[in-house]
């Protein structure tokens, strides 16, 4: 079982049938799943890949909800279905279709449509996501999700060769090495983004405002998670910046937490923007170093038993008035620290609507060598709602600077390209709206 906050499934960004489209075309999330060209002669295995694909539904949709023979059951019919489907692209498609390639892309969007931490892997593609988890290599520092069926970054770590390289928060990478994106798993997309340190990646990378896809090259390196900072504001509030909940992240907060409280704090900013890779364990307990009581999250799913993480008294460190700073780069932990304290009434949260990001998956081995990632418990808030849904949204609302690539809403379409990109605000609004809500707050 493994756990994980980089995929991605989200209300924040609904899979809708938004498209971005540029000069030369569009693409969208929504292309029809078999249609493919320049497919090769397959007859002579069609009837017995077909089969097979009959039996391996069984076996998937079984696992989802312990499916019991009726004849009744809506899974058996859809079954049918996609035989009939199958039959007919074999039989009547304009050539021969490569059924293999037919078969592996429907596994791939049947799961894939679940949730984005969802994925179906082929035999070589397990195999090289296995080979690869043992290697030594190095990152492009960004935590990459998808969205709209391509691959989103979903927030990039200061100083990491993603930054260097000019990747920026809310890019899509259209393709990586020339492989569209939308074709691949998102774990194929990690290791496709990951290898030795001082090697390149090739990324074509969709962004807001920009008429077609920028051609762009990331240089892989060993990525070191920035130290929790700390400074003291105005008025006698105190600051803490979180890049990122890895492991041992909440004990420096709360060692800058006493550090501001020794020079004088009264009040707190957490700022947890951009905060999306992280351990739900650094989440709760950095969580619990400002409740003293309550729910702080708790994980469900269909077959696995309802697991609590309530707040440990012995654990609180500080009783000060906060204010926690999220945007749609807060992801995974730090959205159960955002929501604990939101919903257990200790404290504000200001900013921007989160990424939505929180389950755990389990690795199923499949006979033919390939493999099922799928998501099989969710992160659920205090007051019950499943923050891969949900996401959180903040009490106080200030919308992030950086507009999406493409809208959330049916029909509409981004805003046509400038010629040349409006300089930044150099005014944080998120941050002077905490501090000002925390001046409201009493002592």
């Amino acid at each position: 079982m493994r756990r994980s906050y980089k995929g991605r499934n989200k209300s924040s960004q609904d899979t809708k049938s938004s498209i971005y489209k540029y000069n030369e075309g569009s693409f969208s999330g929504s292309d029809f799943l078999f249609q493919k060209k320049n497919l090769m002669s397959m007859k002579t295995k069609a009837a017995i890949l077909v089969s097979s694909f009959a039996v391996l539904l069984f076996v998937v949709v079984g696992s989802f909800g312990g499916v019991h023979a009726s004849s009744n059951d809506g899974s058996y019919r859809q079954m049918q279905v996609y035989s009939e489907v199958l039959s007919r692209v074999q039989s009547e498609y304009v050539e021969d279709p490569n059924i293999p390639k037919v078969t592996d892309g429907a596994l791939h969007g049947l799961v894939e449509s679940l949730d984005a931490n969802s994925s179906y892997l082929t035999p070589a593609a397990y195999k090289a996501y296995k080979s690869h988890k043992t290697e030594a290599k190095g990152e492009i520092g960004a935590t990459v999700s998808k969205r709209f069926g391509y691959a989103d970054v979903v927030s990039v770590l200061p100083g990491s060769p993603a930054e260097k390289a000019g990747i920026e928060d809310t890019d899509i990478f259209e393709s990586i090495e020339g492989q569209s994106t939308r074709d691949m798993s998102l774990p194929e997309i990690r290791t496709a983004l990951s290898g030795t340190p001082g090697s390149t990646v090739n990324v074509s990378v969709v962004r807001a405002r920009r008429a077609e896809p920028q051609k762009m090259v990331i240089t892989r390196d060993v990525v070191t998670i920035p130290p929790v900072s700390e400074k003291m504001l105005e008025d006698g509030i105190g600051y803490v910046k979180v890049d990122a909940l890895t492991k041992g992240k909440a004990q420096e907060i709360a060692a800058k937490i006493k550090a501001l409280e020794k020079s004088g704090a009264k009040k707190l900013v957490l700022d947890l923007r951009n905060t999306s890779d992280g351990e739900e364990s650094e989440g709760v307990a950095t969580a619990n170093l400002f409740l003293n009581h309550g729910t702080i999250t708790y994980l469900q799913g269909q077959k696995f038993p309802r697991e609590a993480f309530n707040a440990d008294p012995a654990k609180a460190v500080t009783s000060l008035p906060v204010a926690v700073l999220v945007n749609k780069g807060t992801a995974g932990a730090a959205e159960i620290v955002a929501a604990a304290i939101l919903e257990n009434a200790r404290g504000d949260v200001v900013g921007d609507k989160t990424f939505g990001d929180g389950s755990v998956q389990k690795t199923i081995d499949l006979p033919d060598g390939g493999a099922l990632i799928l998501s099989v418990a969710k992160y659920y808030s205090p007051s019950g709602k499943a923050i891969q849904e949900t996401a959180v949204t903040p009490n106080v609302l200030v919308a992030d600077e950086i507009e999406n690539v493409v809208s959330d809403d049916d029909g509409q379409e981004p805003a046509p390209a400038e010629p040349e990109a409006k300089p930044k605000s150099t005014q944080d609004d998120q941050l002077h709206k905490a501090v000002e809500v925390l001046k409201s707050r009493a002592s």
